[in-house]
């Protein structure tokens, strides 16, 4: 039998379930503020490994040498991606209709950007090198699919199917 005194004690446990429920992520300008403080050093070190393997490339190193360089280079990389992306994951789900799709996106990108610097990494270390020809043949072909991987999951925020969310990234100050 409820008393006067449970009937309140129902409602408020039915009001605290009813708002945990319906409990929220981050506003659309909180998340892209969220994420574009973690993808902005993430991008910065990108392009500075990117100049580094590139002068790699060029350089006049003993292919011991260039593979050593380069497999820390990617191996940086995939350490810079694998931050990046825990830091969205961190940044948590937009609260912006299809918020949870946007943020698996964010996710599954930069997941396979660090899976390609993986694989890059993983592939120079199988080099051998000698003959130096070929060598240098065979990393050139590592950095071209590590170009294509990168370029198929490169991150796109011009896109957003969240109107909401596409002007939080125009508007933050984090995202210039």
């Amino acid at each position: 039998m409820r008393t006067a005194r449970t009937i309140p004690l129902l409602l408020v446990c039915s009001i605290v379930v009813t708002l945990g429920a319906c409990s929220s992520g981050p506003a659309p300008r909180a998340w892209a503020a969220a994420v574009c403080q973690v993808l902005a050093p993430w991008r910065s070190e990108i392009g500075t490994l990117t100049t580094r393997t590139q002068q790699q490339m060029t350089a006049e190193t003993t292919p011991a040498q260039a593979k050593e360089n380069l497999t820390r280079l990617f191996g940086g990389a995939e350490d810079a991606s694998e931050k990046a992306r825990a830091g969205v994951e961190k940044a948590g789900v937009p609260d912006v209709d299809a918020g949870k799709t946007v943020s698996e996106s964010f996710l599954a990108s930069l997941s396979a950007m660090r899976d390609s610097y993986g694989r890059a990494k993983t592939g120079i270390e199988a080099l051998a090198i000698s003959p130096a020809k070929d060598f240098y043949t065979k990393v050139g072909t590592v950095v071209q699919t590590l170009n294509s991987e990168y370029a198929a999951s490169e991150l796109d925020t011009s896109n957003l199917a969240s109107v909401e969310l596409k002007d939080a990234f125009d508007e933050a100050p984090e995202c210039r």
